[in-house]
């Protein structure tokens, strides 16, 4: 437990001194970063990879970036955290901050569902700043040997759950990515995409329920809603294997809107039957 402490410690001290977090903010106005998160399929008890990238850096970069990744730990464990190309600025050689803690750290816990990741470099020079595009760091982890399939755990970008500065008593409630400017932050607009890791498995499983796509015992209207949800975002809302061989009733072969609408029209009794 001590030596968790002194880990937790490290890096918080880490984020507050190297990174831009710990000063009063400056917007920068109309620019943002976006971070997004991958998605992974694997079966219960086998490996998974996901890449977690930001995109429409603005010209005058990042020089700090920190954020957490919160997920199902009943579903999955996260294993490791890599650096992705996007951090290869060259600040590793130059960064005299480097030597007390890379530019790149993660901190996981795995029993409470969460990882935080943070680059970061002291340089003012903004040629070892990170620019443009890319793969900031590649998420490794396992999924439970005992998850069903079609189970599914998100992979949320938050905030590190932190304190805005030592002994603030003031709790972080920001995706932290910009840089310094004469002694005053410059902090970006975040938004953000989450990833999931689904569980595999089941693909050849026979219908159960036809209309049935929620796979809860019953064919009603919350059916149809559940397919229209899988078709409109299915990192968020995707059925379960079982649930697309059940919501599979009408034609084009396949989950389309036509299911939807045709369980649709069994819950207003104008068909017997999907």
């Amino acid at each position: 437990m001590k030596t968790k402490k002194i880990v937790i410690g490290t890096m918080a001290a880490a984020m507050l001194s190297l990174s831009v977090c710990s000063l009063i903010p400056a917007a920068a106005a109309g620019e943002t970063v976006q971070i997004t998160a991958g998605t992974a399929t694997a079966k219960a008890g086998e490996q998974f990879e996901v890449e977690v990238s930001l995109a429409d850096i603005p010209a005058a970069g990042a020089q700090a970036c920190n954020f957490s990744i919160e997920f199902d730990n009943s579903v999955i464990t996260i294993d490791e955290i890599t650096a992705g190309p996007l951090t290869e600025t060259g600040t590793g050689a130059t960064d005299p901050s480097a030597s007390m803690l890379p530019n790149f750290n993660s901190f996981l816990e795995n029993a409470q569902g969460f990882v935080s990741v943070m680059w970061s470099t002291s340089l003012d020079d903004a040629t070892y700043w990170l620019k443009g595009e890319g793969v900031l760091c590649t998420v490794k982890g396992t999924v439970a040997a005992d998850a069903k399939a079609g189970a599914k755990s998100e992979l949320k970008i938050v905030p590190v759950k932190r304190m805005t500065t030592t002994d603030s008593g003031v709790v972080n409630t920001e995706i932290n990515c910009g840089y310094l400017k004469d002694g005053e932050k410059v902090a970006y607009t975040v938004k953000t995409t989450n990833g999931s890791v689904t569980v595999a498995g089941g693909e050849g499983s026979g219908v159960s329920l036809r209309g049935d796509a929620n796979c809860d015992g019953r064919v009603t209207i919350a059916d149809s809603t559940a397919i229209l949800q899988h078709l409109g975002n299915q990192d968020k809302y995707g059925l379960s294997a079982q649930g697309l061989a059940n919501a599979d009733v009408a034609d084009p072969a396949g989950v389309t809107t036509e299911d939807a609408l045709r369980i649709q029209m069994l819950d207003a009794k104008l068909i017997d039957e999907v």
